[in-house]
């Protein structure tokens, strides 16, 4: 493996074609998703009408924050946020199409850049199930929550938990790690055609 060390950029670039998560959470408050007005009678699930970009801070500890765009430009520096959310709405429209075609909906994902040599590039993995919510295109109806390929099965068996959500972690069952584990191995053999 062939590594490059870059200085990573203090803001995750989040793409969302899709109302799910802490969007949807935040929409139902306030219409909005990292300041974005979006259309009103949406539901859980929904489809946007156009992918947004909807960047987060990277927190040291806990969860990362939703933040309008004008606040990851002054983070991040106004030339640099900017190139990092077109890349990251190019990256995710290009992907979008490709995993449809499979058979997989990619509902939203995340991307992290860094600066190398004065240039903008990615830095971390893409397009997976950690990073992305993959969803079977057979089975998506909007207004709920979605079957997924991808660690929101982790994410509500966690919530199941009385934990507060500060490390350490609780310890995982053998069950829900071999669940996250066959949903993980689906989503590659959808996307690619081969079995690991």
């Amino acid at each position: 493996m062939i590594v490059k060390k870059a200085k990573p950029l203090p803001i995750e670039c989040v793409v969302r074609g899709y109302l799910a998560g802490s969007g949807w959470a935040e929409y139902r408050k306030q219409q909005t998703v990292c300041g974005i007005r979006l259309p009103a009678g949406l539901q859980e699930s929904s489809e946007l009408p156009e992918p947004i970009f909807t960047p987060a801070t990277k927190a040291e500890t806990g969860r990362d924050e939703n933040i309008p765009f004008d606040v990851a430009a002054k983070i991040a520096g106004a030339d640099i946020a900017a190139k990092a959310r077109d890349l990251s709405l190019r990256i995710y429209r290009e992907a979008r199409e490709f995993a449809r075609q499979k058979g997989i909906i990619i509902a939203d994902t995340k991307f992290e850049f860094g600066i190398y040599e004065g240039q903008l590039i990615l830095i971390d993995e893409v397009l997976t199930p950690d990073s992305s919510r993959f969803w079977p295109a057979d089975q998506y109806v909007p207004g709920k929550g979605q079957p997924s390929f991808d660690k929101q099965f982790v994410r509500d068996y966690l919530d199941s938990l009385q934990w507060n959500k500060t490390p350490p972690g609780p310890w995982l069952p053998d069950n829900v790690v071999s669940k996250t584990t066959e949903k993980y191995l689906e989503a590659y053999q959808r996307l690619t055609g081969r079995s690991l």
